[in-house]
């Protein structure tokens, strides 16, 4: 009998309950026990979805309070000094939030032992994902051992309501790849210390009496450095005997295993999921290598994306594999990956233009898809007719659309030539004209573009989308916000001002609100780290821009000061990416849509008269190939598109770019080769690691490395900012570089933003000072 599976259920709740709950904790509103009791009503309610959609193994340990890759650190002692943790017994709440969110003080982390000046770990993609992980710290004096266990409480949580479910757990070999390893160690080496406190994890979920384990290892769709094959046949091996009743299924996700499929079936596990979203091609290949005792879980219902899955062409690639060995194959359906990167229910999007609410497929409904696709693989299609009648119907409808092809935008795109990529001279001789247009000091103090969304900010722009508010009483609202930041900024020193983007709700959605081919959702959210939940657009056709998008805030915000004003934009490699993009035509085109669409907003902003204009790609690295092989087609493309969008102006006019938690050792040519005047990067958390690539590679033009981590509650005073700043003086010339924060502000209360933006301004006159 083929088994619906499921690899990780959404974590923050139908309405985002886990975050409200999470930020009234932080805040002190809410008490411990409370938070785990939201925690626990929210981890109930999945569970009872997914048994009702007809989900055989159910996941379990795939909740996180902040997140999974965090969890499984505290849980295995992987704990850097200093965060108040002794080295024995379960790891505090006060504990976990600081390595997330930097220590502020409070009484639990003063009676944790927690210093005040505790940082958070670093933060980055979780691989091509638009979610973050905290990147654990491991080195030689880590005490491995197993502080709690999670996943065999979930277990139990779940066996006392009658729901055996599957824990999940982040493998050995990745959570070492993935880790920061310290004192010069290769993190491999730790595999034998580690390898003890995930045998005893494992014994623990047997006792609570799971009869699976999923371990994920994702790094498996990646290009393994020396030593890791070794490395995974050790830890499985000790895995496979810690529990010799307990079935692993390895999982695998975003992408094809191909050079080390043959090594993923070698090891000793129950059965292998595969992505065959990403990599269908890879089907044939384990069915050849697979044992005959061996499951095989296919990933046929894309856990990234929310189009509608083809029931008709998944079902074929399931019979396919049920066909072979005379249709004694083990099988399991499930989605491509967890279900963590699409929002919860499309049943919530009453708004939806109804063609396109067909056509789509959030959690709930993927979770449907599974449960339609083992059915009619044990059953046969005669079982699921109606639904597979209803999926060719939707397919069908889709792809005879008018609305998806514009043949104005068709047209504009194929008139685009090369020559429209590049700028008219060279950043040396674009760099003169710039500096006698702005007159910018040594160490020009800016930020990112933001400030903060407070209560009453996010209460006027609802009003104002509900009709409560007029068009006029807005405006005027809106501008007096601006006033005020631009008059703050001038009174304290800030170089290149910004106007704050009150109005804005999104750096995404605020664009792609005024952009034709882009839908909205009420209810679309999806975690990118901790509490932050972003609700992606869809890109659901051609995409164009009817109108200026910023002109009228940009324009108005420069009126108020004689200082260089700087326009803010998001770039179109991040449009693309932190969007639901269409998947009828190559990204690739859609990005090149976006990029023309922002080059026409980039020229109103320079006829407009503002000298700074700042395009940002925080996604640029998030789109990179997970495989070396398949990067340099994607690189070439990006580049591509965000020259296209940036190089219509003059030369006096500075293009800035803005990338955030990004290693960029292996894209710095790419980096370069965007040509932007001024890069600023976030760098505070990893305390300038970051820029070593743009030492090494010698990067020609300017940058802003930030010297405030944005993300955490923090504010450091002038002293620590000029430290840190010193770190890059010694790697760049002085010449070209900024002084910004890591990030935009708009999660920052006006309470730390004030004063930290104000150290900013102090930090740069000492330096200024000593460099003269």
């Amino acid at each position: 009998m083929t088994i619906a599976a499921n690899l990780g259920y959404p974590r923050i709740g139908p309405r985002r309950e886990l975050k409200t709950a999470l930020e009234a904790f932080w805040a002190g509103r809410m008490p411990e026990n409370e938070l785990l009791d939201t925690a626990r009503a929210l981890r109930a309610g999945g569970r009872a979805v997914q048994q009702a959609a007809g989900i055989g193994h159910i996941p379990s340990g795939d909740f996180a309070l902040y997140d999974h890759v965090l969890q499984t650190a505290c849980a295995l002692g992987a704990i850097p000094p200093g965060y108040g943790w002794n080295g024995e017994g379960p790891v505090t709440l006060a504990t976990l939030f600081a390595l997330a969110r930097g220590a502020r003080g409070t009484a639990a982390e003063r009676d944790a032992g927690i210093p005040a000046e505790a940082p958070a770990l670093e933060m980055t993609k979780w691989f091509d994902t638009n979610y973050h992980y905290l990147v654990p710290r491991v080195g030689t004096g880590t005490p491995f051992r197993l502080t709690s266990n999670p996943w065999a409480e979930a277990v139990a949580e779940g066996m006392a309501t009658g729901c055996r479910t599957r824990p999940v757990l982040l493998g050995p070999v990745s959570f070492l790849l993935l880790s920061k390893a310290e004192d010069g160690v290769n993190p491999l080496a730790l595999l034998p210390k580690l390898l003890p406190a995930y045998a005893a994890a494992l014994r623990g979920i047997a006792d609570a009496g799971a009869a699976w384990v999923q371990i994920d290892e994702p790094c498996l769709v990646t290009d393994l450095p020396v030593g890791a094959e070794a490395a995974y046949r050790q830890a499985f091996r000790a895995l496979a005997d810690a529990a010799p009743g307990l079935n692993i299924l390895l999982g695998t996700y975003f992408g094809g295993l191909r050079e080390n499929l043959p090594l993923a079936f070698a090891l000793p596990v129950a059965g292998v999921h595969l992505d065959l979203v990403r990599a269908p091609e890879q089907l044939d290949a384990a069915l050849e290598v697979a044992g005959s005792e061996q499951w095989l879980s296919l990933g046929l219902v894309d856990g990234r994306n929310i189009w509608r899955a083809d029931l008709r062409v998944a079902l074929g690639l399931a019979q396919r594999a049920a066909q072979r060995d005379g249709g004694a194959r083990r099988l399991m359906v499930a989605p491509s990956c967890s279900l963590l990167h699409v929002p919860h229910d499309l049943a919530m999007e009453e708004a939806l233009e109804p063609a396109l609410r067909r056509r789509l497929a959030f959690a709930n409904q993927k979770l449907r898809e599974v449960a339609l696709l083992a059915r009619g693989l044990d059953e046969g299609e005669r079982a699921i007719a109606d639904a597979l009648s209803e999926s060719d119907r939707v397919v069908g409808e889709r792809r005879a659309d008018p609305r998806v092809h514009d043949p104005a935008v068709a047209a504009r795109l194929a008139a685009a030539t090369p020559a429209m990529e590049s700028r008219a001279h060279p950043y040396a001789a674009r760099a003169e004209a710039q500096r006698a247009r702005l007159g910018l000091p040594l160490f020009p103090v800016t930020t990112i573009g933001s400030f903060p969304q407070t209560e009453a900010v996010r209460k006027a722009r609802a009003a104002h989308a509900k009709g409560k508010l007029d068009g006029a009483a807005y405006e005027a609202e809106m501008e007096r916000l601006i006033a005020e930041s631009v008059a703050w900024q001038e009174e304290i020193g800030v170089d290149v001002p910004v106007h704050g983007e009150f109005e804005r709700n999104d750096m995404v959605k605020y664009f792609g609100e005024q952009l034709a081919g882009y839908a909205f959702t009420k209810h679309g959210w999806v975690q990118s780290y901790g509490s932050r939940c972003v609700a992606p657009p869809i890109i659901w056709g051609d995409v164009s821009r009817p109108a200026p998008m910023t002109l009228r805030w940009s324009r108005y915000a420069q009126s108020l000061t004689q200082r260089p004003m700087k326009g803010m934009l998001t770039g179109p490699v991040t449009m693309l990416q932190w969007s639901f993009v269409r998947d009828d035509i190559p990204r690739e085109a859609v990005c090149r849509q976006i990029a023309l669409a922002i080059r026409d907003e980039v020229r109103d902003l320079e006829e407009a008269g503002i000298p700074i204009i700042q395009i940002d790609e925080p996604a640029f690295r998030e789109g990179l190939p997970l495989r070396a092989a398949d990067r340099d087609d994607y690189l070439r493309w990006a580049v591509a598109c965000f020259r296209l969008s940036a190089a219509g102006v003059r030369d006096e006019t500075q293009i800035h770019t803005h990338m955030c938690y990004s290693e960029f050792n292996d894209i710095i040519g790419a980096i370069a080769a965007m040509d932007a005047d001024v890069i600023s990067i976030e760098t505070a958390r990893s305390r300038m690691d970051l820029l070593e690539a743009f030492t090494h590679f010698a990067y020609p033009n300017e940058i802003g490395p930030g010297v405030w981590d944005i993300h955490s509650p923090r504010v450091p005073d002038a002293a620590e900012m000029a430290s840190l700043f010193r770190l890059a003086l010694a790697k760049l010339p002085p010449e070209r570089l900024w002084l910004n924060p890591d990030c935009g502000c708009k999660t920052r209360g006006w309470a730390e933003v004030k004063p930290a933006v104000e150290n900013l301004v102090r930090a740069a006159r000492v330096l200024r000072a000593e460099a003269v």
